[in-house]
């Protein structure tokens, strides 16, 4: 049987999806409500397998092992513990995770 994780998504995080709703819904709030589904979609697909996703650039600056999914141009920063991946930051792909910390 698979091994499952927890998928816990912090409040930084939680913010940083009402503002990428909040953006898109100026032009289109159903846009915004698909967009987000789909990235929340994504975030529960790491249950399974999360190590599948690439380790982030910015580790060796950082002196850490975080991961990342992309979808469109965000990112989905996060950290897996031993049953549980913490969701730490949804960015924009041009940004550095280092600038935001």
């Amino acid at each position: 049987m698979p091994v499952l994780f927890k998928v816990e998504i912090t409040p930084y995080a939680e913010r940083d999806l009402e503002g990428i709703w909040d953006y898109i819904a100026q032009d289109n709030p159903g846009n915004a409500y698909t967009f987000i589904l789909k990235i929340e979609e994504q975030i529960y697909s790491l249950e399974h397998s999360p190590e599948r996703c690439p380790l982030i650039p910015e580790n060796q600056i950082l002196g850490t092992s975080y991961r990342h999914l992309i979808y469109g141009q965000y990112r989905t920063i996060f950290r897996i513990s031993t049953d549980t991946i913490y969701i730490l930051r949804i960015i924009h792909g041009a940004r550095l995770l280092e600038e935001l910390l």
